[in-house]
Order: structure tokens, then sequence, then C-alpha cells
């Protein structure tokens, strides 16, 4: 029987807490998945828990108010050619916010060919969706104030709707322009070939996590605020 070598024991992996403990300490890779996109899937955990109590809430407020709650085909209807369209600028919005799902779709797919140049433009074209879906809510926002909506209260009936508009649609407002300075971030030094010094395209596909995160958030508000 031959003999095991002295520093076999101390290049042998421990097993167990301790072994996890000492891979991360060490700064190994403890999942077959990179750092940054563990990362991401953490942080998009953690904002899953933030919208889901502001909707919860939301439905909670609105099923046990006393108040009538405002009719939202009337408050977010738009008047085209003399008549009342409900719910127009919010069917765009959405029509907009999903539809840059897929040129980010397209980008993670061109930067893993390293086409960088593709995966750039259609990144900036996505952030220009994002601008365009963040301007509208913003022409949202200007019309329903002008109209007297107020997060302590509003004309229309509940005072809960306004604070729940406001927060709701805010919040996720605000994770747009954010995405749209990161992806804005990304695609510039895409096209700066800032990348291509380190042979890894996958900062793209952990943007796309985040900017897939906000279209599917939208969908719960619009389902839950707008349709309900």
């Amino acid at each position: 029987m031959s003999a095991i070598p002295s520093n076999a024991t101390s290049q042998a992996p421990l097993a167990g807490l301790r072994g996890l403990v000492a891979d991360w300490s060490s700064d190994r890779q403890a999942f077959h998945v990179a750092w940054g996109k563990v990362m991401m899937w953490i942080f998009l955990l953690s904002d899953t828990f933030i919208f889901g109590s502001f909707l919860t809430g939301y439905m909670t407020v609105r099923a046990s108010t006393t108040v009538p709650w405002p009719n939202t085909s009337e408050v977010f209807s738009l008047r085209v050619g003399g008549a009342e369209l409900p719910l127009l600028l919010i069917a765009i919005m959405t029509f907009v916010l999903i539809s840059s799902s897929g040129t980010m779709a397209m980008a993670v797919n061109f930067a893993y060919q390293r086409n960088r140049r593709k995966a750039a433009l259609l990144m900036l074209a996505t952030a220009a969706f994002g601008v365009t879906f963040v301007s509208m809510q913003a022409f949202e926002w200007t019309k329903l104030i002008l109209e007297g909506v107020r997060p302590w209260g509003n004309p229309m009936g509940a005072a809960q709707f306004g604070a729940s508009f406001f927060m709701i649609t805010g919040f996720h407002g605000l994770h747009v322009t954010a995405g749209v300075i990161y992806l804005s971030v990304v695609a510039t030094r895409l096209l700066r070939g800032f990348y291509e010094k380190r042979g890894n395209y996958q900062i793209v596909e952990i943007a796309g996590l985040y900017w897939h995160f906000v279209d599917l958030v939208w969908v719960f508000i619009f389902a839950v605020f707008y349709l309900w």
C-alpha cells in the first residue's frame, strides 16, 4: 500500500459548513455562477419583497376602505377625437415596456455572440423605450395632479388612492430611471471596447436580468392597480 503524501490532507477541500466558510473567505467560486449574477439575483429578491409589500398593502387598503374607490377606467382615460378612451395611455406604456424586453433579450444574444456594436445599439434602444415610458408616466402624474389628486386625498373618492398611486408608480418609475442610466453606461462601455479587454460580456446578461424584472413588476402593477 502506497503512503499518503504529507500534503494531501492540507490540499483536500473541507466538507460541510467549515468548507463553505473556507471557500468564501478565500474568495473561491462557491457556485457555478458569476458573483455579479448572484448579487443581482439577491438584489432582485429583496426588491420582490418590497414590491410585494406595496401591492399587498394596496389591496388591503382598497378592500377595507368604506369610501368608494375611484374608477380607474375613468381616472386614467384620455380624450381622443371627442371620445373618452379608458386606459389608453396605460396600454401604450405597457406596450412600450414589454417591447423593451424584446430588444434587451436580443442585446444579450448578440453580446454572447461577441457582437458588441449590435448589443450596445439594442441596449440603447431599450434605454430609449425606458425614457419613453418614464416620460408618459410624468404626463400621467401631471394630469392627475392638475385634477387635484394628492398623496393625502383626492376629489374622486377614497383618500388612500393618491398615496397608493404615487407610492407604487413612483417607486417603479425610479427603478426604470435607474435602469435607463445603468443600460446607457453598459452600452457606452461596450462601444468603447471596455469589456473586450476583459473578454467577458456577462454584464449585459446581468443588466438584462434587472430590466426584465422591472418589466415583470409593471405587469403586476398594471393588473392589480389599473385593471382591478
